[in-house]
């Protein structure tokens, strides 16, 4: 494996460099090929109603929560894909906005508590936050000024296709902030986005899920799951394009925004570890660091590839001893005729089925899922300098993506309804929940697994035939466009607009502003 990492610099943006940012900010969505955006929350509210069985019920607990609660920072990650280069390669440019509501909110203690944790500084938000007001707009049109509504419009008019991770409750949280009410209604919510973004909205869990159909999908397993995949596929010559990442060189008065995080190869692990089985299956353990089971997604990654080719084997002994060996197969259809006794002994394993693919999966479905305050994760590493000239401008410095390594160690986790799974006996491997938290971080991981799926579609491992079709006209994934993952659900939400909905009268205004006519 190589021995280098992967650095990724995260650029911290607050209310007194905002001005001095902006307008880098504002063209690296512009030129973006995506945007894939994610929040920190004050809270949620109740649990329990944003897992209603109801949609509907489940959007209005949504909604309280995002007009009660704020957005602490915003994580932004604009991937440009570079047309001159023989792989898919992105620039890409990671924004980390520290935000402050100028309205009063609630703070849970419990996101508090999990921010500081992991290195949420609240003194700084305090003292440096970017301020807005949340709803509709308090003063002048959002297209004047240097301020996170605006940029909000920027991104609106940019008509860029917009990634998010289990995304409903960012997206929702968004559209309240930094852009109106929050219309009453689910079906107008849902139309009012589909005019917003009309490139598309794209949710890497779903994605991740129904796609891909990874064993666990949390926000870093989905991660390094992905970029071992395509890490090995690089260093083992395989054919076909691949991911590789680039990102500005930050040099003088800019190098003092930004955070390099510095992202580990997947460490080699022979044996079995003592995985937590909960945090395994859903990125989240109640009892945190004091846990004595094994939080460590590396781990958790290879063993998981391990049992997996273990329960690939064993249901093809099981198919087999249910066939027989020694079953007559009909020679006309493999030799055209040819006898019997002349067709060779072979062992085929026949296709997966859609049952023994959910059968390799863990049951993650059986309990439902929301995210715990937004993003519940761990972040890794000591910053690390780069050093090089320049202005902030991009002078791209490669930080190839074709070596055997995973990034990131930071975690989006899954909170779910309280049930207990016995824990195994106590054990010795210890995990480490420390480190950083960083929305930003988070975006660019998300932006990465969406990069990373694109290629599986082209390649034909994801879609079907007819979606395969469209490939040449959409570079995406058409087979994802608009649909968002619901917790606990088999179907996601569709982002489209019905013919039996209208668009929010708020939203029909904004769009007047933003795009110069009417939705």
């Amino acid at each position: 494996m190589a021995s280098s990492a992967l650095v990724v610099p995260v650029i911290d943006v607050q209310n007194d460099n905002l001005k001095e940012l902006w307008p880098a900010m504002v063209i690296a969505i512009k030129t973006a090929s995506f945007v894939a955006l994610d929040t920190e929350l004050s809270g949620l509210g109740n649990r329990k109603s944003l897992l209603a069985q109801s949609i509907e019920d489940r959007y209005k607990a949504i909604c309280h929560a995002a007009r009660s609660r704020s957005i602490l920072s915003l994580g932004i990650s604009c991937y440009k894909k570079l047309e001159n280069k023989a792989a898919d390669t992105y620039l890409v440019q990671v924004y980390n906005l520290t935000l402050l509501c100028s309205e009063e909110y609630i703070i849970e203690p419990q996101s508090v508590q999990f921010l500081v944790q992991h290195g949420f500084d609240f003194n700084k938000q305090y003292a440096h936050g970017i301020p807005y007001c949340k709803g509709n707009n308090k003063a002048g049109s959002d297209d004047k000024g240097v301020h996170i509504r605006a940029l909000f419009t920027e991104l609106l008019r940019a008509r860029k296709p917009l990634v998010l991770h289990n995304g409903l409750i960012d997206i929702a949280f968004l559209y309240q902030s930094f852009y109106a009410h929050l219309p009453e209604h689910l079906a107008t919510f849902t139309a009012d986005l589909s005019e917003m973004f009309p490139a598309g909205i794209y949710d890497t869990k779903y994605v991740t899920e129904f796609e891909l159909r990874l064993t666990a999908s949390y926000l870093e397993y989905a991660y390094k799951k992905c970029k071992l995949d395509n890490s090995r596929n690089v260093t083992s010559g395989g054919a076909g394009p691949n991911v590789h990442v680039e990102f500005c060189q930050y040099g003088g008065k800019m190098s003092s925004y930004v955070d390099f995080r510095p992202c580990p190869a997947v460490a080699p692990f022979e044996g079995q570890a003592n995985i937590c089985e909960r945090f395994s299956a859903f990125g989240w353990c109640p009892n945190g660091s004091e846990c004595p089971l094994s939080h460590d997604t590396d781990q958790i990654i290879l063993q998981d590839e391990k049992s997996s080719g273990e329960k690939r084997k064993k249901r093809k002994r099981h198919r087999e001893k249910k066939k027989g060996r020694g079953s007559t197969l009909d020679s006309s259809s493999i030799f055209d005729g040819a006898p019997e006794n002349k067709i060779p002994h072979m062992e085929v394993e026949p296709a997966e089925t859609a049952d023994d693919q959910k059968e390799e999966e863990q049951c993650i479905d059986s309990v439902p899922l929301v995210d715990d305050d937004g993003d519940c994760e761990q972040n890794e590493g000591e910053n690390m300098k780069i050093e090089g000239e320049g202005n902030g401008v991009c002078a791209t410095t490669a930080t190839n993506d074709d070596t055997n390594e995973n990034d990131g160690e930071e975690t989006k986790t899954e909170n779910e309804e309280k049930e207990k799974l016995s824990a195994p006996p106590s054990v010795h491997n210890k995990k480490t929940d420390t480190g950083t938290h960083r929305a930003g971080f988070d975006a660019f991981m998300t932006g990465y697994i969406f990069a990373y799926s694109c290629i599986q579609f082209r390649k034909g491992g994801l879609g079907s035939v007819e979606e395969k079709q469209q490939v040449k006209e959409q570079a995406w994934l058409p087979s994802c466009v608009n649909k968002v993952y619901l917790s606990g659900k088999a179907a996601p939400l569709n982002v489209v607009k019905s013919t039996f909905s209208k668009s929010s009268k708020a939203h029909v205004q904004k769009m007047e502003m933003v795009w110069g006519h009417k939705a």
